[in-house]
């Protein structure tokens, strides 16, 4: 048997590369921007023998260096001492590499002191550009509230003039976690250092010595990039052009950021209209594949006739709209017109070669379909009574159906269900079993639908491969979500049965933040609390008569919802246990798993 062909992922890869290549040119020459001037000499100060562009000193044009404050150096001290001033004070400059564009800065409370002064804080390097970066080791100095008895806390009583009265201590680290700390210790301070195996910190006057090395700080600067080092530093800086804003600058950039959006456009176009040919090509192998299986085929203007332009809309499904038709035979249907999303290939592909080939009378029927460009359309059997939805969640008694037909409805699902796994030449996962996409005919009849998130795979497999969580928040099997759980198999279904069949019995939602009392948020560990201490269950609208069914469903509900895939029955034993006599019937285990999926509602995952 032919497979149905997969879509093949949408590679920007090799696409990506005449992008960057346009947006290099477009900026080849932006360090041209900025010419530094020529009459501006190079100066020294202290231990600084040389400041030059981005620096400047302060009786320095602003032209001679970068215009930004922080860039500005004062000669202070006989001129002895170069400070800078990065908020929120002002620090020594001890050395500048302009090779590798980073200045060594001390506090001058460190300079001045034998001490160590705690709570001077380091510069706060939030500019627009993320001009300045640390270039350095932090030391780490925490209050303790109890004496810590660990080689990695070094002591600074002896050297600190701290008054907090409780014990401080310093420790290295860049990446020290909250939780690593000793429970009676808080963070209090983070100092930047230079620790290249030099220094020790063994000691607090060692880590006076190191912090007296200073620490560095690192500058972007814009003006000196090539253009692979301005296109990362672009995307590392939002406000790439602010302050520049000479005009002679946007004039200069202005036809070469134009001819590379352009041509970026251009690649777009090129880029969309080959995958959605690719997709089509894709879609006609695959009905050519299958033509002796597939139901018929119908062109888009039988589609507008058939809906008399899309005049009844009967609903919103996963990925498309619902309306109601009539074939020029006579007979009522109901057509999905797929929306214009990624997603439609495969799930364009999976409705066709799923439904098409079935027949069972609680799976709904594919009649035919229009693939037409990039218009496609689905046409199943007309369900005169719409979805199982607005029975079970709908309160009043026009809706309410009795008890024995929601326990034939519950049958057939599982039934149709079950036929899935076990019936046809290959195993069929729905994937997206809720109340929704159960459909219900004139005699209400149950038709499982919407197989856009199926998978099949041969009989013999036991586990399928599935790269990503899909369903519906509220019905997905928890291995789903969680790998360690087990492997995803046709018990993934039966999860999602029980889900539905809880919500059929309760005519509410499994997770009900307005609840009466807060012990039924939850509905299922509400309902096996219940059972388990053998009270009776309060419930509106049942006879006496019908509270063993109910009680039935329940049960078979809560063995379904088992966290371990393995200890959840097929969809044969559930249908065993539904028909069978509930003196046949134990407790399952509660279920662990309490509601970790408390955004219930209909946001599915592909």
């Amino acid at each position: 048997m032919r497979k149905p062909l997969p879509l093949r992922r949408n590679s920007i890869s090799r696409g990506f590369w005449p992008f960057l290549f346009f947006f290099l040119l477009s900026f080849s020459n932006s360090h041209a921007l900025r010419k530094e001037r020529k009459d501006c000499p190079s100066s020294s100060c202290g231990p600084v023998v040389k400041i030059t562009h981005p620096f400047r000193l302060k009786q320095y044009p602003q032209d001679c260096g970068r215009p930004e404050p922080e860039f500005e150096l004062t000669c202070e001290n006989n001129n002895t001492q170069a400070l800078i001033h990065l908020p929120p004070r002002r620090y020594y400059v001890q050395e500048i590499s302009y090779k590798h564009n980073k200045i060594r800065l001390l506090d001058p409370a460190l300079a001045s002191s034998s001490s160590l002064p705690l709570y001077n804080s380091p510069p706060s390097l939030n500019y627009s550009f993320s001009r300045w970066h640390f270039w350095t080791q932090r030391l780490v100095f925490v209050n303790c509230s109890q004496p810590a008895n660990d080689p990695s806390y070094v002591a600074t009583a002896p050297c600190n003039h701290s008054s907090l009265g409780t014990p401080v201590y310093a420790m290295l680290g860049n990446s020290i976690f909250v939780s690593q700390l000793h429970t009676s210790c808080r963070v209090v301070m983070n100092l930047p250092i230079i620790l290249d195996g030099i220094g020790n910190l063994t000691s607090c006057s060692g880590i006076h010595d190191v912090l007296m090395r200073g620490f560095y700080v690192h500058w972007n600067d814009a003006y000196h990039l090539t253009a692979f080092e301005m296109l990362l530093w672009a995307f590392e800086n939002p406000y790439l052009y602010e302050r520049l804003g000479a005009l002679i600058g946007v004039f200069y950039l202005l036809p070469r950021t134009t001819i590379g959006i352009l041509c970026f456009l251009v690649f777009l176009v090129y880029k969309f209209r080959r995958r959605h040919i690719w997709m089509d090509t894709t879609i006609e192998e695959f009905l050519a594949g299958y033509r002796f299986q597939t139901p018929g085929r119908y062109s888009y203007s039988n589609i507008k006739k058939m809906t008399k332009d899309f005049k009844e809309e009967l609903g919103q499904g996963g990925y498309g709209t619902v309306f109601k038709g009539k074939l020029s035979t006579g007979g009522l249907v109901a057509i999905k017109i797929l929306k214009n999303s990624k997603g439609n290939g495969q799930e364009f592909i999976n409705e066709v070669a799923t439904i098409g080939r079935i027949h069972h009378v609680n799976v709904v029927r594919l009649i035919g379909f229009c693939s037409e460009g990039s218009k496609r359309a689905l046409i199943y059997e007309f369900m005169a009574n719409g979805s199982l939805e607005k029975y079970v969640f709908m309160h009043e008694k026009i809706n309410n159906l009795c008890w024995n037909k929601m326990y034939q409805i519950a049958l057939g699902i599982a039934r149709g269900i079950e036929y899935l796994h076990q019936g046809c030449d290959i195993r069929i996962l729905h994937f997206d079993i809720k109340p929704h996409n159960i459909l219900l005919d004139e005699k209400f009849t149950p038709k499982v639908s919407d197989f856009g998130l199926a998978k099949f795979y041969p009989t013999e497999l036991s586990i399928v491969s599935v790269t990503a969580a899909r369903g519906t928040m509220g019905y997905i099997a928890p291995e789903l979500l969680y790998k360690t759980l087990g492997g995803v198999s046709h018990k993934s279904d039966v999860y999602s049965f029980g889900m539905l069949l809880l919500e059929m019995t309760g005519r509410r939602k499994n997770i009900d933040a307005f609840a009466e009392h807060s012990s039924q948020i939850y509905f299922p560990l509400w309902v096996y609390d219940q059972l388990h201490k053998g009270d009776e269950l309060v419930m509106t609208d049942i006879a006496d008569n019908d509270k063993e069914t109910a009680k039935k469903m329940m049960i078979v509900a809560l063995w379904c919802i088992q966290l371990i895939p393995t200890e959840r029955p097929s969809m044969s034993k559930v249908i065993e246990m539904l028909e069978g006599s509930i003196e046949d019937l134990h407790m399952p285990p509660k279920p662990l798993l309490s509601s970790p999926q408390t955004l219930d509602g209909d946001h599915s995952h592909n």
